[in-house]
């Protein structure tokens, strides 16, 4: 998978689970369902972007 193509899906996710969020502040949504989705998208993107460019040791010839 392209790294554009990793970063467009968690960002759309982001953006969905942002507007389901919004649903729930506004209680068409019961709060306590959206605001986890809201958390796991956000943890999903942040911890892709930090663990892409990680020193994985030297290897053996």
């Amino acid at each position: 998978m392209g790294i554009w193509l990793k970063y467009g899906v968690l960002l759309f996710m982001f953006i969905i689970s942002f507007f389901i969020n919004i649903l729930g502040l506004m209680s068409l949504i019961p709060i306590y369902l959206t605001s986890p989705i809201l958390f796991l998208s956000l943890l999903l993107f942040f911890y892709s972007l930090g663990n892409r460019n990680r020193f994985r040791g030297f290897h053996k010839l």
